[in-house]
């Protein structure tokens, strides 16, 4: 028996969830390590990918399917999603990704601070578009 994802494999500090670069969607990546060790059923992967929707989660796992890094298997009453081969091949270029991520995390931080302290939201221009670098009462 296979033992079981851990709820805080992807915690809110985890390198992830800075990692600029995408494998499919928002999710794919993190769906693909939590199937690395073999098949895993919904229910498993909702615990270490609490943070997303049901339906996201559902959404991703069909686009994973479609571009065959997934293989969905039913087994009434359940269903089990695992990696194909191609599937596989993806877990070198996530951690690579991950330990660039890693690497760079406080660079990646810092830029963020960096670039929100520098920008804002302007509620009163009308247009939804942010304001960059001015402070507010110079703005008429």
């Amino acid at each position: 028996m296979r033992p079981p994802l851990p709820a805080d494999m992807f915690d809110e500090l985890c390198p992830s969830t800075l990692n600029p670069i995408r494998f499919g969607d928002k999710w794919a990546a993190l769906v693909i390590r939590c199937l690395e060790h073999g098949p895993r059923r919904f229910s498993e992967l909702r615990v270490p990918l609490h943070r997303v929707t049901a339906k996201v989660l559902t959404r991703s796992l069909r686009s994973l399917e479609r571009d065959g890094l997934v293989k969905r298997t039913v087994h009434p009453p359940h269903v089990e999603y695992e990696l194909t081969p191609v599937g596989h091949s993806m877990l070198e270029p996530i951690a690579v990704a991950c330990a660039w991520t890693k690497r760079h995390w406080d660079d990646l931080l810092d830029a963020r601070e960096s670039y929100d302290a520098a920008t804002r939201f302007d509620p009163a221009g009308g247009t939804g578009r942010r304001v960059v670098g001015q402070p507010a009462e110079s703005r008429a």
